[in-house]
């Protein structure tokens, strides 16, 4: 193989499209590191939505620097040294909203919302999405203390078992949306660990390159 032919290669092979990232907590971070951290492919832009401020529970961004009070998704950007042309990181520091929805520009929209019943907003955004032609990712439960069997496919593939996957049909999502759960909520009184955040931020992050690509 010629130097010319891998310099080709080489070129096809840049940050494309534009990935949603709605949620920007210590999951949306870290799948927000991941993002930015692609090479070779990847997303272009990220959008970055959350209106949640950093306050000193948040642990994985203080130990990254960020400062009690600051916007959730804007410490994403900062993180983001890329150069613009090359990757960029929109924030959004503010929640989802029937009214802000259009903000919603992804070619994967990735939703990761946590705290009270969030399914009616995420099966919104879900909607909103599919209606543009994009793909989308939730979870439904990923608590656990760490050696849980995580799973990831779509939901039409799941029983009746899990609540939270049987809302999100109750409220229409009944295809073409990938969830991933450890079948683990919080009925069942266990902790959310670092190590299945860990876990769970890669495979989201592997499954949201691949509808990328077969996105764009």
């Amino acid at each position: 193989m010629t130097n010319d032919e891998i310099k080709k290669m080489e070129d096809r092979q840049v940050p494309h499209g534009r990935i949603d990232l709605i949620g920007c907590g210590r999951l949306g971070l870290r799948i927000g590191i991941n993002l930015m951290q692609v090479h070779r492919g990847g997303p272009k832009t990220i959008g970055a939505f959350d209106g949640q401020k950093i306050d000193g529970g948040d642990v994985i961004f203080t130990l990254l620097g960020a400062k009690t009070g600051q916007n959730k998704p804007d410490f994403i950007k900062q993180l983001c040294t890329h150069k613009k042309e090359f990757r960029e990181v929109l924030s959004h520091p503010e929640y989802i909203t029937d009214e802000n929805l259009d903000l919603i520009e992804g070619d994967v929209v990735i939703i990761v919302i946590a705290g009270g019943n969030t399914i009616p907003t995420a099966a919104k955004i879900i909607k909103h999405a599919h209606e543009r032609g994009a793909k989308t990712i939730g979870t439904a439960g990923i608590f656990g203390y760490g050696n849980e069997n995580i799973e990831i496919k779509d939901i039409s593939e799941y029983d009746d078992t899990n609540p939270a996957i049987e809302e999100l049909r109750k409220q229409g999502i009944t295809e073409n949306h990938l969830v991933l759960t450890t079948n683990k909520l919080i009925r069942d009184n266990e902790p959310v660990t670092p190590y299945t955040l860990d876990e769970v931020a890669k495979i989201i992050t592997m499954n949201a390159l691949k509808l990328l690509d077969d996105r764009i």
